[in-house]
């Protein structure tokens, strides 16, 4: 059975810092890359960042470029994605993804519906 699971979010203040983790299983994990989308209220699913788990190539929304860092313990199967400076507007429910990294080099990485299995989603509250 597939599942990716996706914890770490919580509420912070402004400026602080959350570490996302998604543990995958059920499936080859260096064949994947794993992408992280977030969704706020009445707005659409957006692409914050992805990693290919077979090469480490590694892509980031412009929004979030110099504050996110997103990196892959292949030993572990798990992506983490490490948020820094946040702000209100990084508030969202995070959702991470797998989609076969081979799909991922001729299609844009932010294409949330290329993507093959979802996690179930954790909250990130930022607070001004």
């Amino acid at each position: 059975e597939v599942q990716l699971q996706a914890s770490g979010g919580g509420l912070v203040q402004a400026g602080g810092s959350l570490r996302l983790s998604c543990a995958a299983s059920g499936f080859t994990f260096d064949d994947y890359a794993i992408g992280w989308f977030r969704q706020a209220p009445g707005k659409e699913r957006e692409g914050v960042s992805c990693i290919s788990s077979s090469d480490g190539s590694t892509y980031y929304a412009d929004s979030v470029k110099g504050r996110f860092t997103i990196s892959s313990d292949n030993a572990k199967n798990t992506v983490y994605l490490q948020m820094n400076s946040l702000k209100p507007e990084d508030t969202a429910v995070y959702y991470c993804a797998a989609v076969s990294f081979r799909k991922v080099m001729v299609v844009p990485w932010k294409e949330w519906y290329e993507y093959d299995y979802w996690g179930q989603g954790t909250q990130v509250t930022v607070s001004s």
